[in-house]
């Protein structure tokens, strides 16, 4: 059976991620969306096993001291990881699975999986990314600066990746990162049974 493809796509924030993995798992069912966990509390509508896998600091300390985190951190007093069971599980039974995640988790995930598919997306300009993360009206002029000030240094760390796909529209997004998996697909260094007679 031929192993399932880790996808990783990762951006600063405000380039859209959220939008265009949406759109890619709606254009592709098929794909699995690894559920991060977290010690935060779940927001209005949120539900364990759907939105996050919601735990305990204890239980999510258990999990980083048995190596069960493909990746983690703790961020403004709260942890955030990847469940690895789940991952390597659907991989085993050739399921192709989405991560989204930020530059740094991807890099540690890059250490463990080189072979992953890791696409770094980008805004069409700083500009841009400005008016988007201004948009949503949750920041102040500082969080702002902060905001911009690290996308700034993400984008240095997306010559790491793989590919990098501009976010101009999330249609355009989310077609070029399907070309991007069809010709992963097709890797023959990916797959020796294509060459068995």
């Amino acid at each position: 059976m031929k192993q399932g493809c880790l996808i990783v796509v990762s951006g600063p924030s405000g380039t859209g991620k959220g939008t265009v993995c949406a759109a890619l798992l709606s254009a592709h069912p098929e794909i699995a969306y690894s559920i991060s966990a977290t010690t935060r509390a779940p927001r209005a509508g949120e539900r364990d096993g759907v939105n996050y896998y919601f735990r305990t600091k204890a239980a999510f300390e258990r999990m980083i001291a048995e190596g069960a985190l493909l990746e983690w951190a703790e961020v403004y007093g709260n942890y955030y990881g990847t469940p690895l069971p789940p991952i390597q599980e659907k991989l085993a039974a050739g399921q192709d699975i989405l991560l989204e995640i930020d530059t740094q988790g991807a890099l540690k995930v890059q250490e463990r999986f080189p072979d992953g598919v890791f696409i770094f997306l980008l805004p069409p300009s700083l500009e841009e990314l400005r008016r988007r993360i201004t948009g949503r009206g949750t920041e102040s002029e500082e969080s702002l600066a902060r905001r911009l000030a690290a996308a700034r240094d993400e984008i240095l760390l997306g010559k790491r990746y793989r590919y990098a796909v501009l976010n101009d529209t999330v249609e355009a997004a989310t077609d070029r990162i399907q070309t991007i998996l069809a010709a992963e697909r097709l890797r023959a260094d990916m797959d020796s049974a294509q060459f068995e007679l």
